[in-house]
């Protein structure tokens, strides 16, 4: 019993209730601020990308693939959002229509 004396006794103390978190209140963000906030990064930006062309160690090779990468994605891009889901979904049916039986799932019964 001598290792339960040291304990409190007492109702627990949760914190956001009770009557000292009572008085505290949020502060509201200015929207001045957060407009700054996107100035700063705005320019941050900008001299990141001036300082690029300067830092470029690239090899003309590399910046070459880099530039089809861009195109190619640019392409995946523009060719799935040309059909709906609608669209696709018939294509992806008259696809497993074209397809042999092999691929069908076999039925099974366990009476014969």
């Amino acid at each position: 019993m001598a290792e339960y004396q040291s304990t409190q006794k007492g109702a627990l103390r949760l914190k956001g209730v009770g009557d000292l978190s009572a008085g505290k209140k949020k502060k509201k963000k200015d929207k001045d601020s957060s407009k700054m906030m996107q100035q700063i990064m705005t320019s941050k930006k900008n001299e990141e990308e001036k300082k690029k062309p300067a830092l470029d160690k690239r090899t003309p090779a590399q910046i070459a693939f880099e530039k089809m990468q861009e195109k190619r994605q640019m392409e995946r891009i523009l060719k799935k959002a040309s059909k709906t889901h609608k669209q696709r979904v018939e294509d992806f049916n008259r696809h497993l229509d074209t397809l042999t039986e092999h691929y069908d799932i076999p039925k099974v019964s366990w009476t014969k």
